[in-house]
C-alpha cells in the first residue's frame, strides 16, 4: 500500500511531523484510541506524557502489526491530551515513530481521559 502526500501552496505547509492531507486505497485499518497502558503490567508506561505518548504508540503499533501492517500504513491520527501545553514533547515522541510521507493529523485539549491518562491516540492506516 501507497500513502502519498498532498501538498499544496494553496493551504499552509504542515508544521510538525504530519502532512496537511494524504491520499490512500485499499483495505483500511482503524486502530481504537490507545491509552498508555503497558499490556505487560496493565498500568500506565509513565507519568509524564513522553512515556506516555511512547506507550500509546507502541501499542497502536502492535495492533497494526496484528493485522499485517506497519507504521508506514497509517495515514491519519488522531491525539487527545490532557492538556494542550504537552503538545511538544508529544509531538517530539510522535515523531520518532513515523517517516514523510507522514500521516494526517489532528490533535485536541480535552477536558479529561479515562483512567487520567494525558494522553490517547488513535490511527487509520490502508493496507
Amino acid at each position: 500500500m501507497t500513502i502519498e502526500a498532498i501538498v499544496t501552496d494553496k493551504a499552509p505547509a504542515a508544521v510538525g511531523p504530519y502532512s496537511a492531507g494524504t491520499k490512500a486505497a485499499g483495505t483500511s485499518i482503524h486502530v481504537s484510541g490507545q491509552l498508555p497502558i503497558d499490556p505487560a503490567t496493565g498500568e500506565f508506561a509513565g507519568a509524564d506524557v513522553a512515556a506516555q505518548t511512547r506507550q500509546s504508540l507502541t501499542n497502536i503499533k502492535a495492533v497494526l502489526e496484528a493485522a499485517g501492517a506497519t507504521m508506514a500504513d497509517v495515514a491519519e491520527v488522531t491525539v487527545l491530551l490532557d492538556d494542550i501545553a504537552d503538545f511538544g514533547a508529544m509531538n517530539e515522541v510522535y515523531g520518532e515513530f513515523f517517516s514523510e510521507p507522514y500521516p494526517a493529523r489532528a490533535a485536541f485539549e480535552v477536558a479529561a481521559l479515562p483512567k487520567a491518562a494525558k494522553v490517547e491516540i488513535k490511527a487509520v492506516a490502508y493496507l
